[in-house]
């Protein structure tokens, strides 16, 4: 009889051929994915060529350059360039070309190629984010990806588990950014080192698949390997007639063994702000107008889904940004920034004078379209607010949800919806 085991540990020995893997045990596992961007590809690439072999399956790589792309600068080209002509002599099914890509972690999920039960790594931290569908994925170096690429296989040593339990019903405005920037302002940047966030609860059940995106895609922002929701009747539309491969479920035995279970009341999740310089400095935004801002940004491959368009459209619907203020708005993937056509939330924030951008990680990460001016501030609908991420090192970034950044960007300063009632 095998030991009770978490979903990380069940997704993990699976992977293995093992009946059973324990916290600590370092095993070899097989690989459903393996993701690069046009940053860290080029490395990953270059690790193939001196193996001095193909990929391990066409079908299994994806790349898609979204940090720099459309292409900001002849270095960003060149790197793009190193991508194209790989993508092209290796026949890479999921390669993603501009004018068909989208920001990586809301792409994949969107397009179905990964799947409930997948383990995936990715040449990006924040590929933890497909752990709202089902899948154990994680975040490597790119030496890693570049030999996951060639073998389809990688090492892992078997994290030990928190289980976090949400329950009840999450105050009025409050979303799943403000759950996730609550667990991270309760248990640090470092709460879940090295461990998988496994998530559960009544106030869990009733998130949306794309709230749910958004909370594993933070996992990585309180140090988790991982975070993963188990998979049920939500997950499974979102996965209907999406779905490249059959999913696999697995879900968490009762007995399992915990390193921690952290129980948090749904209501006591208030619209929160994480301000400068971590993503654990957190405040509820009641307590945050004081704050005037210089730009406003919505988007990113945490909060760039539809839903999040649609949160940030019913707020600056009828509104203008206000003076002195730019308005960033960002959508996901191709399919995202049609879908804001179709259903007119392309008028709404133009009308509103939003900046609207094809999809790219744009200014998250310091790329480009945003860059923060020295002493500037922004509210983001991003991950991380370090020291310099958004431009200069005297900058500041405030990360809020998507609803909390268009009600910013129209007060000047953060601001609840409800304030400009």
């Amino acid at each position: 009889m095998t030991r009770p085991m978490t979903m990380a540990e069940k997704i993990l020995a699976a992977h293995a051929g093992l009946d059973e893997v324990v916290p600590g045990q370092l095993i070899e596992c097989d690989l459903d994915l393996v993701l690069a961007n046009d940053i860290t590809a080029p490395i990953a690439i270059k690790v193939v060529r001196e193996i001095g072999a193909g990929v391990f399956d066409r079908d299994r790589i994806c790349l898609v350059p979204d940090h720099y792309s459309p292409n900001k600068d002849i270095k960003s080209a060149e790197q793009t360039k190193v991508v194209r002509d790989f993508a092209h002599e290796e026949g890479i099914t999921h390669y993603f070309e501009q004018g068909c890509m989208g920001i990586e972690h809301a792409l994949l999920p969107e397009k179905g190629i990964v799947v409930p039960g997948d383990l995936v790594i990715g040449a990006d931290s924040h590929t933890c984010t497909y752990g709202g569908v089902g899948a154990f994925s994680t975040g490597v170096g790119s030496t890693d990806a570049g030999v996951g690429m060639v073998t389809g296989r990688a090492w892992f040593k078997v994290p030990e588990t928190i289980r976090v339990e949400v329950d009840g019903e999450l105050a009025d405005g409050a979303s799943a950014k403000d759950l996730i920037l609550h667990l991270i302002g309760m248990i640090g940047v470092d709460g879940a080192l090295y461990r998988a966030l496994e998530f559960g609860g009544s106030a869990i059940e009733a998130l949306s698949v794309e709230g749910r995106l958004t909370i594993a895609n933070m996992a990585i922002e309180a140090g988790g390997k991982a975070g993963l929701f188990e998979v049920d009747d939500t997950c499974r539309a979102y996965m209907a007639g999406r779905a490249e491969r059959e999913p696999r479920e697995f879900r968490p035995d009762p007995d399992a063994t915990y390193r921690q279970v952290i129980h948090i009341d749904a209501a006591d999740v208030v619209p929160t702000v994480a301000w400068p310089h971590l993503p654990s400095n957190t405040r509820p935004v009641a307590e945050s107008r004081e704050v005037a801002i210089d730009q406003a940004v919505i988007g990113s491959c945490t909060n760039g889904r539809i839903e999040d368009m649609r949160a940030a459209a019913e707020v600056l619907r009828g509104r203008t940004v206000a003076d002195g203020v730019r308005c960033i708005v960002i959508p996901a993937t191709q399919a995202v920034w049609l879908q804001c056509v179709h259903e007119g939330l392309m008028d709404v924030f133009v009308d509103a004078h939003c900046v609207v951008s094809t999809p790219t990680c744009g200014p998250c990460l310091g790329g480009y379209m945003g860059i923060l001016a020295a002493g500037e501030r922004c509210v983001s609908s991003t991950n991380r607010n370090f020291v310099g991420r958004m431009g200069d090192p005297t900058s500041e970034v405030y990360l809020a949800s998507p609803a909390v950044c268009a009600a910013s960007a129209v007060a000047g300063h953060i601001a609840l919806p409800s304030d400009l009632d």
